[in-house]
């Protein structure tokens, strides 16, 4: 018997998963995207090994009712800000036989799906996505730069757990590690850390609007200041999981992570990651040179739905983030935002398009989900 996923999005990752999957027996592949008219029935994936997977997707549409129908998992392959809106699309077709995931959960994926599904709607979500990815041709081809080792799982009212591990574990060939809670994958020190720490040692001394005369290597030329902010960042976030219910043995440290010692080993582990060689700073090239990208998901996504959330929850259950303040103040200034006060707190009523987690819904999301 096949199973039927559909995947919601048309980027790197949904690219990628829908290239990898439709090259598998036993997978029917339907996707969901806005751009379906530039999208081919067969996705070639490359990947860091020299294979190539050549995937059949069964049905391609923007319209859901084409394609949600009789899947038994529905993946959202989506940047934060297109969470809420695609979930409430699908909504009308899908039913408590239908599991609906997130490859990045650190994006509010849970609170979102909390607030906008009904009750039944079984749900899953990834620590770290499953692989590396980049589009080669829109629609026709992409890069599988990078495999994970093990997949960490988290889920909600999903009534048989070990089997939808099992069945993920089919999907990626690989092993699959599941959580206690889905806090453990809705905070995390990865990109909502990682990038937003890079650019402010990087541009964040710097005046709106300068042009560089190079677009720098965003791991290549990674250094210690870079790596000193990240891991104070770290050790701010660890403070927050001190005060949630969550096993932080789940949630490794960024020193963990990345096998490193302190500041130079990580970044010099950061700088040799082959899969992040030819990753670059997000700039535009314009005639004078290059301009920072504030388009980049690096800032619509790493700063507004990610960071944010952070420190929303951070502030719900009072900790002080003094580090992660600093990054905050300059990333608002450059988006010409204000979300943040002199006093380092949060502007609420400033927060709607953002990820923002407010301390009511972290308690009831956390409650209802523990009886």
């Amino acid at each position: 018997m096949s199973v039927q996923v559909c995947i919601c999005g048309g980027g790197a990752l949904g690219h990628v998963i829908a290239g990898y999957l439709g090259s598998k027996p036993g997978y029917k592949v339907h996707v969901l995207t806005s751009r379906p008219e530039q999208w081919s029935n067969t996705l070639l994936v490359n990947d860091c090994e020299g294979k190539q997977f050549r995937g059949d997707i069964h049905l391609i549409s923007s319209d859901p009712e084409t394609v949600i129908p009789g899947s038994n998992i529905v993946l959202l392959c989506l940047p934060g800000y297109a969470i809420e809106n695609v979930l409430s699309k699908i909504k009308p077709w899908l039913n408590s036989s239908i599991m609906v995931g997130s490859v990045v959960s650190s994006t509010g994926f849970f609170f979102i799906a909390h607030r906008v599904l009904e009750g039944s709607i079984p749900l899953f979500g990834f620590q770290r996505t499953p692989f590396i990815c980049r589009v080669d041709s829109y629609g026709t081809s992409a890069n599988l730069l990078g495999y994970k080792k093990q997949l960490q799982l988290a889920t909600l009212r999903v009534a048989d757990t070990q089997q939808l591990a099992l069945r993920i574990e089919n999907m990626f060939d690989t092993p699959v590690v599941l959580l206690d809670s889905f806090l453990e994958v809705s905070f995390t020190n990865s990109n909502p850390l990682l990038h937003p720490s890079r650019l402010y040692t990087l541009f964040g001394q710097d005046e709106k609007g300068r042009v560089y005369d190079t677009q720098p290597g965003f791991y290549s030329d990674w250094d210690n200041e870079a790596s000193e902010m990240l891991i104070a960042c770290d050790k701010e976030f660890y403070r927050v999981l001190d005060k949630l219910p969550v096993d932080k043995n789940k949630i490794p440290t960024i020193l963990a992570h990345y096998e490193s010692s302190g500041v130079e080993s990580l970044t010099q582990k950061l700088r040799s990651i082959p899969a992040f060689a030819n990753i670059k700073v997000p700039m535009k090239k314009t005639e004078v040179g290059f301009v920072l990208d504030f388009n980049n998901r690096y800032f619509t996504e790493d700063f507004l739905f990610g960071l944010l959330i952070l420190k929303s929850v951070a502030e719900a259950v009072a900790v002080k983030t003094p580090h992660i303040d600093s990054i905050l103040y300059w990333g608002q200034m450059i988006l010409n935002k204000t979300y943040l006060n002199e006093q380092g707190e949060l502007i609420r009523e400033n927060l709607s398009d953002t990820g923002y987690v407010s301390p009511e819904v972290l308690k009831e999301i956390i409650t209802s989900n523990s009886q």
